[in-house]
């Protein structure tokens, strides 16, 4: 069954399951179902989100550990909620001991039992890395690194590993023979002479050899055998120690044994290129898993599957789906082991793409939160603030033209290996076609690299091993080569062809499916990293905008584009998750509702930028910042004010950073660094232009926050299950993670919850600064899902309203028994509503917000909504 609404928590080191506990009395009066969580699993430690699992077959110590997990479901049960869980099937957090798995693969590389857990590409065409792992941690060069004595071997209780700094990587048992048989002479030791012979007999194997087992077996054996005479013999120990002091006092003794590993240590950059894993995006330290192969699947689900069976568990949120290289089959699986888990996915869809029709709820809601949002966003806006920011930027490009350089930019710096290995593929591929086996590997990787810039959704979904290709999914293709076609006159127009060929399966085969699959795995990460973590800082005409699964070159929704995706949500999906914040977003919900109030007054904007801009040339050094950080800026402190100094300086200091125009994550640049945190110092510890700021923001207030009213109650009475990121049934003006998982004041929200039953909406809008219009918006429409559950299972449709300003209304009944009356545009509805009316259905209304009653029929606008912003009926 369904959550009739859930409420997401992040949980920290510092927010774990008995902090959690202790809030699900609130979150159960509130009026949630179902407290939403996010990953519990044992991730690396200390880790603030979680999505960093190192060993998916225990709970978090960090959060509590078993015995805290304990207490929270303790908690949950005698609240009355449910629980759904976040989780992440497409990659593990690797590095040290934490990750057994991986630890594994580096110390036995193709002959570990686990060789297939990973994504590893262990036939790659450099034989310099034939079943070896690239490791790119180093600072330096690998021969410098060595010369420093930076790299050393060491023995403790666990047994030999090779450390550098604070990363710690295992010795392969094959390789120790020469350490054992040298101790072996120092300590006279036969037991020592007979483990080294024992451990040059273990067998090289391919990866999935049925014998992995039996050889973990033998070297587990022998592993004992040596802990046992080391603990046995002080000699034995004496010895060893010395031969680790004398492989550590040669550089050339030291390399002689790394280059018997299973893994080679390199600089970090050639990641950039050569990385022979997958990874999850650009993150070297998160490698992608095979959950494909039952295998994996069950090793990585058992313990959330054991909650769901024991009922601890109803429902999961899929993080990443679009990384697995097959959702469906993933989620046909997962349905199969769970199927009356309600189960969303984590799904960025472009404007007018479709779920696909997966055994799913749907997605988390990103594709309605900013469908919701663009209520708000006056389309008459568009144009003058095009020029607006042109004209202040001096940027000419359109966003399609940012996105499509900033996916380049994102293939070249940061998938430069993801996309060699495509091409890799496609040479194998195009040497077995005779039409197009004389395309040169420099040729074929620069069609593919078109391709991925061009490629007009996060991905499709075809199915090669069953040689199925949607409708959609052909179009989407077809539209990638013509565009890539367009931009690549200079390639062979025939080979954007072929490629799409391929990736319709009219071209089939072993290498032909491997590019497919690789190919859909690949586009994701080029458009998250080029435009979600690019783009959307680079082109900042509106920033509500540029929101996680939104599109900042739609500008606006209408009311009749809104009710018809509400309609076929009713019809489709009725139990997708509807979400206007969320951990991921770049800017809360009470932030973007704000900045969506400039749409409606472009000129205004355009003045006080140029004014604000002048004042603060003082703070300026030369020409940096550049003029579209600035103007970013000025969005995000109209958007968030009052924002504090340093809030907004981490902020521009990471948009900055993911934008890569001056500087970036892996490329600093001191001077634009220092000038850019100067600026932002500069201009909120002048009191003018703060003096000037606050005066441009305090007539938006009261239209921003009665915006955030009409988005929160659209939001949770839209067909679908409503979702209450922490805090913000509240006010909440927190920017793009990190900032957006800040500690939550729950005392407070309990004591305002307190209070709640004594105030009428009259009190409540006397406390708008507190927040409590809003908590009582989300309070009383969550405790009307509890009471009319069928009412919001039910359909959807909009109602009549008429007269002058019919558009700024958005009404619709849910089973003719609940209507929700929502202004939008409110800076357009100064001087009220005019003559305008809305039909509400047959029978006899109560206002829940208000207690007023209203018979069905026509009803003017203003009367209804004379006492609250917006309008909650029930019949």
């Amino acid at each position: 069954m369904a959550p009739l609404a859930t409420y997401r928590l992040q949980l920290t080191p510092d927010f774990g399951f008995d902090r959690a506990a202790a809030v699900a009395p609130y979150l159960a009066r509130l009026g949630v179902s179902h407290l939403y969580s996010s990953p519990q699993l044992q991730a690396v430690a200390g880790s603030t989100h979680g999505y960093d699992v190192v060993d998916p077959s225990r709970v978090s110590f960090d959060l509590g550990g078993e015995a805290g997990h304990a207490r929270l479901l303790e908690a949950l049960r005698a609240a009355g909620l449910g629980q759904v869980l976040d989780i992440v099937p497409n990659h593990m957090a690797i590095g040290g001991r934490a990750n057994r798995w991986w630890w594994d693969v580096l110390e036995n590389g193709a002959s570990s039992r686990f060789a297939t857990y990973f994504d590893v590409a262990w036939e790659p065409p450099e034989p310099r890395l034939r079943h070896l792992i690239l490791v790119p941690v180093l600072a330096d060069h690998y021969g410098r690194v060595l010369d420093r004595g930076e790299l050393r071997l060491h023995l403790d209780e666990q047994g030999f590993s090779v450390r550098y700094f604070e990363h710690e990587f295992p010795v392969s048992p094959t390789s120790i023979d020469s350490l054992l048989e040298a101790a072996a002479k120092r300590a006279s030791s036969l037991e020592l002479e007979s483990l080294a012979e024992a451990v040059r007999e273990l067998p090289d194997l391919q990866p999935g050899d049925p014998q992995a087992e039996e050889r973990n077996r033998r070297r587990e054996e022998i592993m004992q055998r040596f802990q046992t005479v080391r603990e046995a013999r002080p000699e034995v120990r004496e010895a060893l120690e010395g031969v680790v002091r004398w492989a550590n006092g040669s550089a050339d003794r030291l390399d002689g044994l790394l280059d018997r590993q299973h893994y080679r240590l390199a600089r970090w950059q050639m990641a950039l290129q050569d990385i022979d894993y997958r990874r999850f995006f650009d993150i070297d330290t998160l490698a992608a898993i095979r959950v494909e192969d039952p295998v994996v699947f069950d090793a990585t689900h058992r313990l959330v599957l054991e909650w769901i069976d024991q009922g601890v568990l109803d429902g999961l949120r899929i993080d990443h789906a679009d990384g697995l290289r097959d959702p469906e089959a993933y989620l046909r699986r997962l349905r199969e082991r769970a199927p009356k888990a309600w189960v969303v996915v984590e799904k960025i869809l472009h404007p007018g793409e479709r779920l696909p029709p997966w055994p799913v709820a749907g997605t988390t809601g990103y594709d309605f939160m900013n469908r919701v949002l663009g209520l708000f966003v006056d389309r008459a806006g568009e144009r003058p603030l095009t020029r607006a920011y042109q004209h202040f930027t001096g940027i000419p490009d359109s966003y399609p033209e940012v996105a499509y350089q900033s996916k380049l930019r994102a293939i070249d710096e940061l998938l430069a290996a993801d996309l060699n290995r495509l091409a890799n593929i496609l040479v194998s591929v195009s040497d077995d076609n005779r039409s197009f086996r004389d395309f040169t590997r420099h040729e074929l990787r620069e069609a593919v690299r078109q391709l991925l810039a061009c490629f007009p959704v996060y991905r499709t979904y075809i199915r090669p091993d069953q040689l199925q290709v949607s409708d959609s999914d052909r179009l989407f293709v077809e539209e990638a080569v013509a565009e890539a076609r367009r931009r690549r006159p200079d390639l062979d127009g025939e080979l954007f062809e072929f490629i799409g060929d391929v990736l319709g399966l009219e071209h089939t085969g072993l290498p032909e499916s491997e590019f497919v699959q690789r190919f859909q795995q690949t586009t994701g990460p080029v458009t998250a990293k080029g435009v979600e973590d690019t783009a959307f800082y680079v082109y900042n005409r509106l920033v509500c905008l540029n929101e996680v699964g939104g599109d900042p070159d739609t500008f606006g929704t209408t009311l009749e584009e809104f009710h018809r995706a509400c309609r076929e949500t009713a019809d489709e999906w009725p139990e997708t998750m509807l979400s206007t914040s969320s951990h991921d977003t770049k800017r809360s919900e009470d932030v973007r509702a704000r900045l969506a109030l400039l749409s409606e007054i472009p000129e205004a904007w355009l003045e006080a930028v140029l004014r604000w801009s002048r004042h603060n040339d003082r703070h300026r050094r030369g020409d940096l910042p550049d003029r579209n950080a600035e103007y970013l800026l000025y969005q995000v402190l109209v958007g968030a004010h009052p924002l504090p100094v340093d809030r907004a300086v981490a902020y521009m200091e990471k948009a900055s950073k993911e934008a890569k125009v001056h500087t970036s994550w892996v490329a600093h640049n001191p001077e634009y660094d220092a000038a850019l945190r100067a600026f932002v110092e500069g201009v909120l510890g002048d009191e003018a232009f703060v003096a000037d700021l606050a005066a441009f923001v305090r007539p938006l207030v009261l239209p921003g926050w009665m915006t955030s009213l009409s988005m929160k109650l659209i939001a949770l009475t839209a067909p679908g299950v409503p979702d209450v990121y922490q805090g913000t049934e509240l006010w909440d003006l927190s920017l793009v993670d990190p900032d957006n998982r800040r500690p939550v004041d729950f005392e407070l929200r309990q004591r305002l919850l307190d209070e709640l039953p004594g105030i009428d909406a009259e009190a409540a809008w006397r406390r708008l600064e507190e927040g409590v219009p809003k908590l009582l918006v989300v309070q009383r429409a969550l405790q009307l899902r509890r009471q009319r559950p069928e009412a919001f299972a039910g359909g959807y449709h909009p109602l009549p309203v008429r007269g002058a300003r019919a558009e700024h209304l958005v009404a619709f009944a849910r089973a003719d028994s609940v209507v929700t009356l929502a202004p939008r545009l409110l800076i357009g509805l100064v001087g009220g509503w005019a003559d305008t009316v809305v039909e509400l259905p047959d029978g006899h209304w109560r206002d829940v917000m208000t207690g007023r009653e209203f018979e069905g029929g026509e009803v003017a606008v203003d009367h209804v909504l004379d006492e609250f912003p917006v309008g909650l009926l029930v019949r």
